[in-house]
């Protein structure tokens, strides 16, 4: 078995908190850098670092269903109609219930899910990495993730950080062979955001292989839970479209209207080619042509990297897939970096290579980083901020 190769059991449950701790506690470090920086920054400019964590873009989207339920809608001048019902349901729901449970409002309730969901994120990638590679790469990917430029988006009342968690732990069942925990876990994933289809397909990927190696090895006898887990894994997202196309009358192609509404489908890749080429009409703006294409150069060669590095299935089938619907939709182009935020495998081989270096070399690229990601963080949220 080579070091790339996954165990087939998993890591035992006694002492898996203790495990982890590192990776959790380092993650709460990193982000609380990142909001110290936020509301130190907020304050000098006489905005609301809360405000801006609870209650703008998506946020409030999430907020209204969670109160008012779906049905709202905003008719812009140019004819487009914005409806609520492009949001998946499952982070309103918490919301509500946490609103209904405690004291906190609905954007307060939002947070605390937030926060709780980024920390349950945090300790699935170290789970995924640390069953693929060894504890220290876990403890690394966990940090890179935190560190990130747009790593702020984790701690907003967005729903990356929900999905995160539920797509990790997903993919850790489907390493360790719960393929029906993994498809409920994927369903719920599904229930989350549009980009729950990847995790589907990481679970079926993982069934299918399951399948072909029993039917090698077992001959007719095959186990039922692979099946099991390929059917529960869309249930939550089929649901949602399914009702979304009931209540809007268009029946399959109703979210898909939806998300017209909101000029975002998925074209391909070539709104996004003609965003990056226009760039290029002007100066100083062809160097963000130059710094967008950058951007998507690093991430297709990570792909490629752990490709090489021979990552498990069903970690290349989820993360191609949240990769190809991040960088090929067609509208919202300054949202991709968040989008992409749940392609935490492709964070896998910078883990690696920090894991490799003496400590301090690798404490001092993390701390910069951490610095970085908190500075651009605070820049962002106070400038355009996520759309």
């Amino acid at each position: 078995m080579t070091d790339l190769e996954t165990r087939l059991a998993p890591p035992p449950r006694a002492g898996a908190v203790r495990r982890a701790a590192p990776a959790l506690a380092g993650y709460a470090a990193v982000r609380a850098v990142g909001l110290v920086v936020l509301a130190l920054w907020s304050a000098a400019r006489g905005t609301s670092a809360h405000t801006l964590l609870t209650a703008r873009w998506d946020a409030l989207w999430y907020t209204r269903v969670a109160e008012l339920g779906y049905g709202y809608e905003v008719r812009l001048p140019n004819g487009d109609v914005h409806s609520n019902l492009a949001f998946f349901p499952l982070l309103p729901w918490l919301e509500r219930a946490g609103a209904a449970l405690t004291p906190l409002s609905y954007a307060d309730a939002g947070l605390l899910v937030t926060t709780l969901a980024s920390l349950a994120a945090a300790w699935g990638i170290f789970a995924v990495a640390d069953h693929v590679y060894d504890r220290r790469v876990g403890v690394c990917a966990v940090l890179v993730w935190a560190a990130l430029p747009v790593g702020v988006v984790q701690s907003m009342a967005y729903s990356e950080s929900l999905f995160t968690a539920l797509a990790a732990w997903a993919l850790y069942a489907v390493l360790t062979g719960r393929l029906v925990t993994a498809g409920l876990l994927a369903s719920l994933a599904g229930l989350t955001r549009p980009v729950g289809a990847a995790v589907v397909a990481a679970v079926w990927a993982a069934a299918l292989t399951s399948y072909l190696q029993d039917r090698r090895t077992r001959g007719g006898a095959r186990s039922i839970r692979p099946a099991v887990g390929m059917l529960l894994a869309p249930l939550g997202a089929a649901g949602y479209v399914l009702w979304v196309g009931r209540r809007t009358g268009q029946g399959l192609l109703g979210y898909l209207d939806v998300q017209a509404g909101w000029r975002n489908g998925f074209d391909g890749g070539y709104a996004f080619a003609r965003f990056i080429a226009d760039k290029f009409t002007s100066f100083p703006a062809a160097l963000a042509g130059v710094g967008l294409i950058a951007g998507v150069v690093l991430v297709l060669w990570l792909y490629g990297v752990g490709v090489r590095q021979r990552q498990p299935l069903p970690l290349l089938v989820y993360t191609g897939v949240v990769t190809a619907l991040a960088l090929c939709a067609s509208s919202y182009f300054g949202s991709k970096p968040r989008l992409l935020l749940p392609a935490f495998p492709l964070l896998l081989p910078l883990a690696r290579a920090l894991a490799r270096v003496r400590l301090p070399r690798s404490a001092a690229v993390l701390g910069a980083a951490t610095v970085v990601s908190a500075l651009y963080g605070a820049f962002w949220l106070n400038g355009s901020g996520p759309p």
